[in-house]
């Protein structure tokens, strides 16, 4: 999703420092951090604007309003079924462990892509299941993300101990460089980071980083508001059961429906069971933002690459004949490649009715 830059207390100077990247779960690639004051002081008997935002918004998922002033912030604009915001988050994690006594401040802004994301029970669930245990608040009607002019998942800013925003940057990368600057905000904020070491940062599972070299692969929603590379003729029938049909052959970046389904704005549901899911993908790992019934009950599924059980290609919520569960909303890596990367067709099954299916994404 493409957004606007709103005219909040981010200044012009900032924009000039950083560009304009326009950034969402399919391509976010990150933005050269820039050491700019982009904010002025304010007087001394009132905090900075940025704070004043992040202070007065709610509600905080963690139940309090954190203490800011004074503290270096690092700010993550982030939504949990999103791929983008989950392979940022080993780096956010450690330099909470690493800096969070010695005047580091990470707050995340939960900002939902889909409906399913506004619901704060699933995704205190989420943080908790992710490992995110710094601040965060959730921020449904996006009013912390338009007062910052934020602009894709994931946004990081860093406001200093003043309470100056420094930098600002969307998408992923540039970790090395992040660190870099959080340690120089400390440094002049007073806190003494040399013996903190400098080690490499781990990421496993659906958080390790893409393989960038090979993906070629945008994100595709499955709802008609934003889908592209639909292949069924005539496109999808909106907000109406049709029965679809595989299209052969599939192209390269385009996907089909077979079995009974209702394609909405957000999402296409699958009405009677049987129905299936195919994408031509270039790209080490795939995955798929899934929905469960409205009844709640479970629901396999099976994966298969070019027709076949995945083996040792399976990913996180799949095994090596290509079966997973769905549970609950979120986002399920299906495919992890470990040999040669070339055009490959995953397709996904569904043994029940009542399956959401989002958009799938790649890395």
């Amino acid at each position: 999703m493409t957004t606007n830059r709103s005219t909040g207390f981010i200044a012009a100077a900032l924009l000039a420092a950083v560009g304009t990247t326009a950034a969402c779960c399919h391509e976010a690639f990150g933005t050269t951090l820039a050491d700019k004051d982009a904010v002025g002081s304010a007087p001394a008997d009132a905090p900075p604007r940025a704070l004043q935002v992040l202070q007065s918004a709610t509600p905080w998922l963690t139940g309090t309003t954190p203490t800011l002033r004074g503290k270096v912030v690092l700010v993550n604009f982030w939504t949990y079924s999103c791929i983008n915001s989950l392979r940022a988050l080993p780096y956010l994690r450690v330099w909470n462990d690493r800096y969070g006594d010695k005047g580091l401040q990470i707050v995340g802004v939960h900002a939902p892509e889909f409906a399913f994301e506004r619901d704060r029970a699933k995704v205190r669930a989420a943080t908790q299941q992710l490992g995110v245990d710094y601040p965060n608040l959730q921020d449904n009607d996006y009013a912390v993300w338009q007062a910052f002019g934020n602009e894709g998942w994931p946004g990081f800013y860093f406001i200093d101990a003043k309470g100056r925003v420094r930098a600002y940057r969307v998408g992923e990368g540039n970790y090395a460089e992040a660190e870099s600057l959080i340690r120089k905000l400390l440094a002049e904020a007073g806190h003494d980071v040399s013996a903190v070491p400098l080690a490499p940062i781990a990421s496993i599972g659906v958080e390790a980083q893409a393989n960038w070299s090979q993906l070629r692969s945008p994100e595709a929603y499955i709802g008609y508001a934003k889908a592209q590379g639909f292949a069924a003729p005539g496109g999808p029938v909106r907000d109406d059961l049709h029965i679809y049909k595989p299209v052969s052959p599939l192209s390269l970046n385009h996907w089909d429906l077979a079995g009974s389904w209702t394609v909405t704005r957000e999402f296409a549901r699958l009405d009677k069971a049987d129905g299936a899911l195919r994408f031509r993908f270039h790209a080490r790992d795939a995955h798929a933002v899934l929905g469960a019934p409205a009844d709640g009950q479970p629901v396999r599924f099976r994966v298969t690459i070019d027709g076949k059980a995945p083996g040792v290609d399976h990913g996180t919520d799949t095994d090596a004949q290509g079966w997973g569960v769905i549970r609950e909303d979120r986002l399920y890596q299906l495919v992890r490649q470990h040999g040669p990367i070339n055009d490959r067709t995953v397709r996904v099954e569904f043994t029940r009715p009542g399956v959401l299916a989002y958009s799938l994404t790649f890395g």
